[in-house]
């Protein structure tokens, strides 16, 4: 069973998201206040993800991605000053809070995090493999982004539009044709 922790220091503050994320139907969620608590709980599911708070009542949200156990995605919650400070790799949502921003990023992590429990079949062919790449070097040097940013701003598109990932990357690279 897969499950989302939720982890504030504040139980309030935790219960305000659980509360959001049933109403879009989310289920299978506990709230926490501590680190200790969280590991304690990542026991009784086979993975999932973890929303937590900046500072917890015991630990940073640095020491408890560290402990994770493996099969569960951090999501840190926290002011725009404490995420622009983030480690790479850390998926974060800025407070003040907007639901549509939390519900979707909730909603990409688990579905990555089922993917990647999946095992790996080829669903794209050689040609597709190499129109994604492209549009990601596309992204990479016109933005000056990372390859896991422009990989993820084709997935948002591609999640926004309804389109597959190899739709959005003829998308990118057809309007660039057009600069």
């Amino acid at each position: 069973m897969r499950g989302i922790i939720i982890t504030f220091a504040k139980i309030e503050d935790g219960k305000r998201i659980e509360t959001i994320l049933q109403r879009n139907g989310f289920s299978d969620m506990v709230v926490c206040t501590s680190g200790a608590q969280t590991l304690s709980e990542c026991e009784r599911f086979a993975g999932g993800l973890v929303i937590s708070g900046y500072h917890l009542t015991d630990m940073y949200y640095t020491e408890l991605k560290e402990d994770l156990p493996e099969g569960f995605a951090l999501l840190l919650i926290g002011s725009e000053r404490i995420i622009s400070r983030c480690e790479a790799g850390i998926m974060a949502v800025a407070m003040p809070l907007k639901v549509y921003e939390l519900v979707n990023t909730v909603k990409l992590l688990t579905q990555q995090h089922q993917k990647a429990m999946r095992p790996k079949s080829k669903f794209r062919n050689e040609e597709e493999e190499k129109l994604v790449r492209k549009a990601k070097q596309l992204l990479m040097e016109r933005n000056h982004i990372s390859e896991q940013d422009a990989h993820y701003y084709l997935q948002k598109t591609s999640m926004d539009t309804g389109r597959t990932i190899v739709e959005s990357a003829r998308m990118v690279l057809l309007l660039s044709e057009g600069e």
